[in-house]
């Protein structure tokens, strides 16, 4: 495929011989130069959709007369605006969610990298990941994907049963789906992830077992578990509400999970985060730097952000959401050289509560030079240490405070919201008792 732009087909090669060294290599873990406030992920949202998923509220749309070259340069515009703003040098990672991306042509996608790649330093080994349907994905598409500068797949199998899958609302079958992870695996080898869920009406343990096993047969090294959340306004909510369906059972679902990842940790996976499982060192860096409450800019209708607008002479980090509908959010891009339809500056205590609540998904948790970027003065012994109910969740050994931080043991990862009830409001009351700094700004 015939990318776009000189230098575009010069980042394109380059992103694809940094590919191939690293499967030569192994996963290297390179460390970037740039200050964190100048280095950021990049979330693209496609909004558009085949059709709408029975259990889905999120941002989407079904395409009516959608010209794509306008889409295609509102992104690229946005984009190009938001690193200015932002003040970052270095886009770490990109992922194209939505929606469905994987709808896209390839050449948005290319033109959306390479404006990328003029305004900050994308490297050629970034992780480039795209969401895909396996319905809208057949391997040549895939192909072009993977020529116009994409690394890495993450797929919507949600289910290898057929019955449920229509239940769902998804327009693929399980052969479908276990075909198109051949086809990726071939083409992306060591960078694929799937999504399997959890928790639905009817859905009994023994069964569910069975299609995670039947998976980890044609699984790559990443796979993520997601259980049924029932949202007010899609279909399955109402369904489940007018008594046509029975409601998910909480008490199966959290053996599902738990019997789940004992499978996962039996099969060679890392639980890197909650929901995430990885082997051979596949985590997604871009999900990380979520975790990490590292800066990432939202491109697109309806998409969130993180980062502090440096280049606007911003010294706060802002929480910044882009207007949801695709036709007013293009009006504004073409306007004003971006959508973002509101901005709310986080508060230092604000921060470290995502800090925290974020951190804490993960296996690793919460180092103690992490905690001091973001507070330097308050330590996470400060914070926690001297508090009984923290201290009994120490000793239940659900909690583990030592010389390298704060993190969840196996046991508490499974129930993190719990223990969040006794650690935010700690943070809290701490951060008010705290002796106010000397130091001018501090």
């Amino acid at each position: 495929m015939a990318l776009p732009g000189t230098r575009s087909r010069g980042w394109a090669a380059a992103a694809r011989a940094a590919q191939r060294r690293r499967r030569m290599e192994g996963a290297g873990g390179y460390r970037s130069p740039e200050p964190a406030g100048r280095r950021a992920a990049l979330y693209i949202h496609w909004p558009y959709c085949e059709k709408r998923c029975s259990y889905c509220n999120f941002n989407k749309y079904i395409p009516r007369g959608m010209e794509e070259a306008a889409m295609q340069k509102c992104l690229v515009t946005e984009a190009q605006t938001l690193l200015r703003l932002s003040g970052v040098q270095r886009v770490e990672s990109v992922f194209f969610g939505g929606g469905t991306p994987s709808l896209a042509s390839p050449h948005t996608v290319a033109a959306v990298l390479e404006a990328v790649a003029q305004t900050a330093h994308l490297p050629a080994d970034s992780e480039v990941t795209l969401e895909a349907n396996p319905t809208s994905a057949p391997v040549s598409r895939l192909a072009e994907f993977g020529a116009a500068g994409v690394n890495r797949l993450s797929i919507g199998l949600q289910s290898l049963d057929d019955t449920e899958l229509r239940l769902l609302g998804r327009t693929h079958s399980a052969r479908d789906a276990l075909r198109t992870l051949a086809e990726a695996r071939w083409l992306f080898p060591g960078r694929v992830s799937v999504d399997l869920m959890l928790g639905l009406p009817a859905q009994q343990v023994g069964p569910w077992l069975g299609q995670l096993q039947e998976l980890l047969h044609h699984c790559d090294d990443h796979l993520s578990l997601y259980q049924l959340s029932l949202e007010r306004g899609t279909a399955l909510f109402a369904q489940v509400q007018q008594g046509a369906l029975p409601a998910p059972d909480p008490e199966l679902a959290a053996e599902m999970y738990e019997r789940g990842r004992a499978a996962l940790r039996e099969a060679g996976f890392r639980q890197y985060e909650v929901s995430n499982f990885a082997r051979n060192g596949a985590l997604s860096t871009h999900n990380w730097t979520y975790w990490q409450c590292g800066q990432y800019l939202g491109i697109g209708p309806g998409a969130h952000g993180r980062f502090m607008p440096q280049g606007a002479g911003g010294h706060t980090r802002e929480a910044r959401i882009q207007t949801l509908e695709p036709d007013n959010w293009m009006k504004e891009v073409m306007r004003f050289g971006h959508g973002t339809r509101k901005r709310v500056p986080l508060g230092r205590l604000e921060l470290l509560e995502e800090v925290l609540a974020l951190g804490l998904r993960t296996d690793v948790g919460i180092t103690h030079q992490h905690w001091e970027q973001f507070e330097p003065q308050l330590t996470l012994w400060d914070v926690f240490g001297a508090n009984k109910e923290v201290q009994e969740l120490l000793e239940r050994g659900l909690l583990q405070l030592d010389h390298r931080g704060l993190r969840c043991s196996w046991e508490g990862l499974a129930v993190l919201d719990s223990l969040l009830l006794t650690l935010l409001p700690q943070l809290q009351e701490a951060w008010q008792q705290r002796t106010p700094s000397p130091v001018p700004g501090g």
